[in-house]
């Protein structure tokens, strides 16, 4: 299990997979996004300009990998994770979830 804050398929992602599925022999990756997330609907901006508002310091540099809609992320972080195929071994699954965190339900949205 990787868990990466903001839930993003970043560059770490993408390198623990590499090592994941060529050293460790994974063979099945499970992307999970949750209902209800806090980075949905906003922007990076945002979220500086909110950080600096609070007293914060001015983080406008920073990439909080925010998202105006959350099926659309979980999507292009599977479609990410599937265009880095030629980097994984072949037959890796990649699929999609999205985890309901009122229900405790998981929604299938990328079939493997």
């Amino acid at each position: 299990m990787l868990r990466n804050a903001g839930a993003r398929a970043t560059e770490d992602v993408l390198r623990s997979l590499l090592i994941s599925t060529w050293l460790m022999g994974t063979r099945e990756i499970v992307v999970i996004h949750h209902t209800d997330c806090g980075l949905a609907g906003t922007t990076d901006a945002s979220i500086a300009a909110s950080i600096l508002e609070a007293g914060g310091p001015y983080v406008s540099d920073v990439a909080f990998l925010a998202f105006p809609e959350a099926e659309r992320c979980l999507l292009d972080d599977v479609e990410r994770i599937r265009g880095s195929g030629k980097r994984l071994p072949s037959g890796v699954r990649v699929s999609g979830f999205e985890y309901d965190v009122l229900t405790g339900r998981l929604r299938e949205v990328a079939p493997a």
